[in-house]
């Protein structure tokens, strides 16, 4: 009987305590805002009969036999199905049953499947609220899901779902608010709406997906077409069950914003109905606690209630909740919120461990310029309390928000530069200490801050460097001089460090100077194959390969040679050695270098066809960006092409170099018209078609 109980479940109770139903199902009053575990009434459920005991005892033997072939267990799970006709509720909280229970549910067919639902849709919170009860009514709705696509099995399915739906309204809260039936009612949510049930977007789960699209990195969900994530649903079922829900509850919506469990219910019902304007303009004032009488005037949000939504913003579950309100909320009740909630509050917010996550929620979110400078006037000059405080997110909020719609970006480039130094220090010092946010700020004296070797670099630090390299190079040139001014022993600590290889890798895709570029290339010259025996450093290699010069090129290619046969034997190593074509290298190094020289030619001659406004601007701004340049590193960086040359053959390398800057200068500005270059070196002429679309990615 052990080897039944395949789900981890907390220790086995024979009598498993239930909610009080009446004969309608509806759980009684004395129940709310209680888990059932802790409820104050607590009953035993009946005990299943010896009979039906053994019958399914002997079902669970016949199943682990195997010797039912796939015809004979759909009729026997339809048999079983019937036997439990009455007897829902107990078979499936008992402990041991409940598993055959699962087996029969996800292996019988629709009819019998609905049948099952809708003689326990009156008892259905009672089962969805028991640990063992919940991984049955999972089943079920996950074996719903699999027939919902079946244009016969439609209308069936959607009539089961509405009994258990007008059973659910009654009283939601008490399922809210528990462990076990909350997550059975995100997933008949996600059901009803047509997506994967198991989907974490929608239990809650805030991973790094999000944090990717607030510091745009990732294209919002709300941003793509969502047929292509949605499968066939109930969306009047879904309206019905959420303002079903939200009417049941307004009184107990304080207690419910707060709540850990039910949060998540309002947050997966938000996120289910993105887009709809219309119905979300209903709802939010709900869960925010307005008053009904001031939703149906207009008055979306009621200021006198402001103060107190402000401080539940500072608990955690509703800090979850108001992210995603700020996420959905259409335009006008987003204008709203920012300035009747939150206007004149965003630093105390910023200040608190959980209200700082609605402050990066609002700016992420931000719609105009206008609203990006009403939060600059509150937060523009407190980063480096922002940093000292521990709240980097803030900060990265920002620059993205500035990016995207390009407002402000100057500003955010010297406010961040300000908050990690003095008006007395130079700029190298900028990104090490950005690398080690904690480490920097944490330091008493941070006059006497080193880099402290060995550390582990900062998340977040290295997400907001990888955003000020977006940025314009006029506006980054303390960055750049920073970055390229660092020892050769930390360029190469940073390139180990998966989140330090990122910045690398941002500033070697920026428009900074081909040559600012090839500064920091020459600084991990010799560790080229230690970096590509790395996942992370393959990438940086890859990056540096492309930016650099021909004798740079070639140097990385005879280090990547003679680590061949290990790096094959990695994960990234097939793809880095197909990519720098290492087989030509070590076979027909004439015929390689010719073959990269051809294709620096072929790159001049692409933006000779098509032009490009930002390869103009980078010629132009080139004195400027390399007279930082000091002659020893010129040097440094022109010893290896020039060694044991003749002086025509300096003159003609001379020549080649220059066009290969003009090219790579252009190609750096923006790497994503590398492809358009492809498609030119493929065609061999150029195409009116794609000249356009390139033109359009570069304004993108």
């Amino acid at each position: 009987m052990g080897k039944k109980a395949k789900k981890e479940r907390d220790g086995y109770k024979k009598d498993v305590s239930v909610p009080v139903t009446d004969e309608t199902g509806k759980i009684k009053k004395s129940f709310k805002h209680h888990n059932y575990s802790d409820s104050q009434a607590p009953i035993i459920r009946k005990q299943v009969e010896p009979e039906t005991e053994k019958y399914f005892l002997e079902i669970a033997n016949l199943f682990e036999s195997q010797g039912v072939d796939v015809d004979e267990r759909s009729v026997i799970c339809g048999n079983a199905l019937e036997e439990a006709r009455g007897k829902e509720l107990e078979l499936a909280t008992d402990y041991i049953i409940s598993n055959t229970l699962e087996s029969l549910l996800d292996g019988c067919n629709v009819d019998n499947l609905c049948s099952f639902l809708r003689g326990c849709a009156n008892v259905f919170p009672a089962i969805a609220m028991d640990r063992s009860g919940s991984h049955v009514a999972e089943t079920a709705l996950k074996s719903l899901a699999r027939h919902v696509q079946d244009s016969e099995a439609y209308t069936i399915i959607e009539e089961t779902l509405k009994m258990i739906c007008k059973v659910i309204v009654v009283n939601p809260v008490d399922l809210m608010c528990n462990c076990y039936g909350s997550h059975v009612l995100r997933s008949f949510l996600c059901l009803c709406k047509g997506v994967p049930l198991d989907s974490s977007e929608f239990h809650g789960t805030k991973g790094s997906k999000v944090l990717a699209e607030r510091l745009n990195f990732r294209v919002s969900h709300l941003d793509v077409n969502d047929s292509q994530q949605f499968q066939q649903g109930f969306p009047n079922l879904l309206k019905f069950l959420v303002s079903g829900i939200l009417n049941c509850t307004t009184e107990d919506m304080k207690t419910l914003q707060v709540d850990q469990y039910s949060s998540l219910v309002l947050q997966a019902s938000l996120k289910l109905l993105a887009g709809d304007d219309q119905e979300l303009l209903q709802i939010i004032p709900v869960i925010l606690g307005c008053n009904k009488q001031n939703i149906v005037e207009g008055k979306l949000i009621d200021t006198i209630i402001a103060g107190d939504i402000v401080e539940a913003m500072k608990e955690t579950a509703f800090s979850h909740l108001m992210e995603v309100i700020l996420e959905v909320a259409p335009e006008s009740l987003y204008d709203v919120m920012f300035t009747k909630l939150l206007k004149n509050s965003l630093f105390e917010l910023s200040s608190d461990p959980c209200g700082n996550f609605v402050v990066q929620a609002l700016i992420a979110h931000a719609r105009t310029k206008d609203q990006m400078e009403m939060i600059w006037e509150e937060l523009g000059l407190k980063f480096a309390d922002l940093l000292g405080m521990g709240r980097p997110g803030i900060i990265a909020s920002l620059i993205a928000a500035c990016q995207r719609l390009q407002t402000h970006e100057y500003k955010c480039c010297e406010a961040l530069a300000a908050a990690v130094g003095s008006k007395n220090e130079t700029s190298k010092f900028i990104v090490p200490r950005i690398l080690f946010l904690d480490s920097y700020f944490s330091n008493y004296d941070k006059s006497s801050w080193n880099w402290p070797a060995g550390a582990k670099m900062h998340v977040m630090g290295s997400l907001i460097l990888q955003a000020i390299f977006k940025f314009q190079s006029e506006w980054i040139q303390p960055y750049i001089l920073s970055i390229t001014s660092m020892e050769a022993e930390h360029v190469l600590e940073t390139a180990k460090d998966a989140r330090g290889a990122r910045v690398l890798e941002a500033f070697l895709a920026s428009n900074a100077s081909t040559k600012q570029k090839r500064r920091l290339v020459v600084k991990l010259r010799g560790h080229f194959g230690e970096l590509a025996m790395q996942l992370s450093g393959s990438f940086t290699v890859e990056r540096c390969f492309s930016a650099g010069s021909l004798s740079q090129k070639e140097a990385i290619a005879s280090e990547l040679l003679a680590v061949r046969t290990e790096l094959s034997k990695t994960k990234q190593g097939p793809h880095l050695l197909r990519k720098l074509d290492i087989d030509r290298y070590s076979t027909k190094p004439d015929q390689w270098r010719s073959k990269q020289a051809s294709k620096e030619s072929t790159y001049k001659e692409f933006y000779a066809a098509f032009g490009s406004t930002d390869y103009k601007s980078t010629k132009g701004n080139k004195f400027c960006s390399d007279a930082s340049m000091d002659t020893s590193e010129l040097e440094e960086l022109n010893t290896k092409e020039e060694r044991d040359d003749t002086s025509a053959e300096k003159k003609m390398k001379k020549k080649k170099r220059e066009r290969e800057v003009a090219s790579e200068d252009a190609v750096s500005s923006n790497k994503g018209i590398e492809n358009a270059v492809n498609n030119f070196l493929s065609s061999g002429k150029p195409d009116k078609k794609r000249h356009r679309a390139s033109k359009q990615r570069l304004k993108i």
